[in-house]
C-alpha cells in the first residue's frame, strides 16, 4: 500500500508526537502533543493561565510570578474539586430519577 505524503506526515506525527512551545509567565515550555486537538487545548490553557495571572497582579500585591502560579494553580484546583463535587451530585440525581421512572414504569403496568 502506498501513503502520500500528507498521510506519512500525519502518520510520523501520531507516532512520535509534534513539538510545540508555549509560553507561561514569560518562559517558554516545549510540549510534545499527538495531535491538533491537543495542540488547541494547550494554548487554549496557556492562554488562560497567563489570563488569570495578569487579572491577579492587577488586583493583588505578589512578590513574584511564583506567587501569581501558585494562586491561579490554586484558582484551578478550586474548580476542578468543585467540577467533581458537581458531577457526583448529577450522577446521583441520575440515578434518583432513574429509580423514581422505574418505580412508575412499574406501577403503570399493573
Amino acid at each position: 500500500m502506498l501513503f502520500t505524503f500528507k498521510q506519512v506526515a500525519a502518520i510520523d506525527i501520531l507516532m512520535k508526537g509534534q513539538h510545540i512551545s508555549v509560553i507561561i509567565a514569560d518562559r517558554p515550555y516545549r510540549l510534545t502533543i499527538s495531535n491538533e486537538k491537543e495542540e488547541e487545548q494547550c494554548r487554549l490553557a496557556k492562554d488562560l493561565i497567563n489570563t488569570k495571572m495578569k487579572d491577579y497582579a492587577n488586583n493583588f500585591a505578589f512578590r513574584d510570578k511564583q506567587d501569581l502560579l501558585a494562586m491561579v494553580a490554586l484558582q484551578f484546583a478550586v474548580d476542578v474539586v468543585k467540577s467533581d463535587e458537581s458531577s457526583r451530585f448529577s450522577q446521583e440525581l441520575a440515578d434518583k430519577l432513574n429509580k423514581i421512572d422505574q418505580l412508575l414504569d412499574d406501577y403503570l403496568k399493573e
